[in-house]
């Protein structure tokens, strides 16, 4: 029998507006371009601003950066009608196969944002102090259901009176075992927890083969 190549694993990164997604993504992408083959899809309502910024800053080469103009709030199109990012996600896919990662980035949402299953296989939510240590306790899905939950900015706790074992507290009170990373991405190695996290998603996933065309 022909062996099938399996699909790569799909993940999702969400969280509000300046939290850090874009950020992480490039980090992600500049531990890991090494070790696996990485594509990348963006989603802003009305502009490119994130994918230009990955490209600007060389993350990968820019073929592999596809950027989705939603034109509506951005959890319609991660959960509520996925055709375009599906679409986006699985072009890259058949260009630049066989890929191990593809790394979807949600517009900036709230805490009841979530991709829907039929587009990423796992997800990672960005929260960071700057909006004080109460929103983990806030719950929603996204805290609550994230395969992976960041808190990122843990460098401002101190500025904005938050206090970060109240985060850990209350995030474990509403994610039980579920992992979490506390982190700077703005400072050197900043991502590493959540690099090994990703190395050992995407080392371990046998995902479904591709659908025929």
């Amino acid at each position: 029998m022909r062996h099938e190549p399996k699909r790569p694993l799909r993940v999702g990164v969400g969280g509000p507006v300046g939290s850090g997604k874009t950020a992480l993504v490039a980090a992600l992408c500049r531990s890991l371009a090494e070790q696996f083959n990485i594509a990348v899809v963006t989603n802003d309502i009305y502009t490119t601003e994130d994918a230009d910024f990955l490209k600007k800053q060389g993350v990968l080469e820019s073929e592999r950066i596809s950027a989705v103009q939603t034109g509506c709030c951005p959890h319609t199109a991660i959960r509520d009608d996925i055709s375009e990012n599906l679409e986006a996600v699985e072009e890259l896919e058949i260009r630049f196969a066989p890929l191990d990662l593809v790394l979807l980035e949600s517009g900036g949402d709230n805490l009841t944002a979530t991709f829907s299953q039929g587009l990423v296989d796992r997800q990672i939510f960005v929260l960071d102090v700057s909006g004080g240590d109460k929103v983990p306790r806030k719950g929603g899905p996204s805290v609550t259901l994230a395969d992976l939950l960041v808190i990122n900015k843990i460098d401002l706790a101190p500025l904005v009176g938050a206090d970060l074992e109240v985060m850990r507290r209350d995030s474990i009170a509403q994610r039980g075992e579920r992992p979490m990373a506390f982190c700077a991405l703005n400072r050197p190695g900043g991502a590493s927890e959540i690099v090994e996290w990703l190395i050992g998603q995407v080392s371990t996933w046998a995902g479904p083969s591709p659908a025929p065309l």
